[in-house]
């Protein structure tokens, strides 16, 4: 196929053979790959200018999203891309064998640094998702530090560069620029640019930026980044938003509300609420609006049907129309696996490149997968228009990410996402914060809060 780069996108490829370090913040959906790959064709080809690429990207577009992307386009043909990916041994092979673009899943960073330190062979790294790489205490973050100084080009891919807030910019930025912009030091870029925000006398839990620090940053780094939104270079069908609202049985209305309580009211007892333990909280509770639940040993108890009724109601309003389903916890996917048992529909959990192929070919009613393992890079837009969410979790990133597996560049009808939502429970407080598309950590602690402030007021009016 004939590629015929729109304007935004020629500009982002000059960008990229121009500049040894970019940033390309582009939208979900504007090309990011074929962009970089026709980047590093010309690099590598017309200009001699780089040899070995290594390409870091999440596991599942490591082993399919670049290679089918480069065997798509006919400008692409020369470049050679080798998977280094599975046991320890074929990963080993695949580092002896001849290419010119490297695709290893992030978990493998670590490993392939150790492996190829005092040898390292990549002149240019491109990272897929840059946002995996926003925490600098992570040890893949510090593998790449050791090498930096032997890498030519660096690029980082990402939609989403802050997820969580202007905190998570450094990391990524000192991976392009070794500290030039931003600060050698996070404890520097942090007392620049943020105060204190949520805290005991112990700990601070959080930081907010200092007033006009946004400002101050993006312009430290616009030399180095390209920033572009898909609203403003594609015409893609609208997306819609529905939520289905499910009402919880009295009995199980009252196990949830029996399990909040005694949680809550123990959690209340530290004194001190953080984020480790309003994210344990929250999971358990989440799991109870699902309808099951993990005990101590990871035994599940189901506890109602409420949510996969729902769930079977809205299958069966799709009339025929393939889904999209994403789930939170091992135990929905078992359940929803059950509960369709029976259906003559064609039902498929995403594993494999094949699963993928399939249901682009219109092949899978019903594709089941977790947004951690699938939020990235895949493109499944041929095969569907509807998301349903069965289960909510608290991360903005991986959720709006998901989405954009279907409402991105080749999908031809309006794409609906649907929300089974729980009333009274956590459910809502999840879509709450989602929508509000701001810091979502402090809206769990925010949503904690107020919960653990009704429970005392019960507990006052009943003295």
């Amino acid at each position: 196929m004939e590629f015929k780069p729109h304007g935004y996108q020629q500009y982002c490829i000059d960008r990229m053979i121009s500049d040894d370090k970019l940033g390309l913040m582009l939208d979900m959906g504007l090309g990011k790959t074929v962009i970089t790959l026709s980047a590093i064709a010309d690099l590598k080809y017309n200009r001699f200018l780089v040899n070995k690429v290594l390409v870091i990207a999440p596991k599942k577009v490591a082993e399919a999203t670049w290679s089918k992307e480069a065997e798509k386009w006919d400008h692409l043909s020369l470049l050679k891309i080798v998977p280094i990916l599975g046991p320890l041994q074929k990963r080993i092979k695949a580092l002896n064998t001849p290419g010119d673009i490297f695709v290893i899943n992030r978990e493998n960073v670590v490993w392939l640094v150790e492996h190829t330190r005092n040898s390292w062979p990549f002149d240019m790294v491109v990272i897929d998702e840059f946002s995996s790489f926003k925490s600098h205490q992570a040890k893949r973050f510090k593998a790449l530090t050791w090498v930096r100084n032997h890498i030519k080009r660096f690029v980082g891919l990402t939609g989403t560069p802050t997820p969580n807030g202007l905190m998570d910019l450094w990391a990524q930025i000192y991976l392009l620029d070794q500290g030039e912009r931003l600060g050698k030091y996070i404890s520097h870029y942090r007392e620049r640019y943020f105060d204190p925000d949520q805290r005991n006398r112990e700990h601070i839990f959080s930081y907010m930026p200092k007033i006009g620090s946004e400002e101050s940053i993006y312009k430290k780094i616009s030399d180095i980044c390209i920033s572009m939104k898909a609203e403003d270079y594609l015409q893609l069908p609208d997306i819609t938003y529905n939520t289905v609202p499910v009402i919880l049985d009295i009995k199980a209305m009252k196990d949830y509300e029996e399990l909040e309580r005694q949680m809550i009211l123990q959690l209340d007892d530290d004194k001190t609420i953080d984020v480790t333990s309003a994210a344990a909280l929250s999971n358990k509770l989440l799991q109870l609006a699902n309808g099951a639940i993990y005990d101590e040993n990871r035994e599940v108890h189901e506890v109602h049907k409420c949510k996969i009724e729902a769930f079977l109601e809205l299958i069966e309003k799709l009339n025929g129309k393939s889904a999209l389903v994403f789930y939170n916890f091992q135990h929905d996917l078992d359940r929803i696996l059950e509960a369709l048992k029976k259906s003559n529909l064609r039902i498929r959990v995403l594993k494999t490149v094949e699963d993928q192929d399939a249901w682009n070919r219109g092949e899978i009613d019903i594709l089941l997968t977790h947004p951690a393992s699938s939020a990235y890079g895949l493109n499944l837009q041929e095969g569907g228009n509807h998301v349903i969410w069965f289960g909510l979790n608290w991360s903005l990133e991986l959720y709006q990410q998901a989405n954009k597996r279907l409402h991105r560049q080749g999908q031809k009808e309006k794409v609906i996402v649907h929300h089974l939502v729980v009333q009274n429970t956590r459910d809502e407080d999840v879509m709450k914060a989602l929508n509000s598309k701001g810091d979502v950590q402090d809206a769990l602690l925010e949503s904690l809060k107020v919960r653990i402030e009704k429970y005392k007021a019960v507990q006052r009016n009943g003295r």
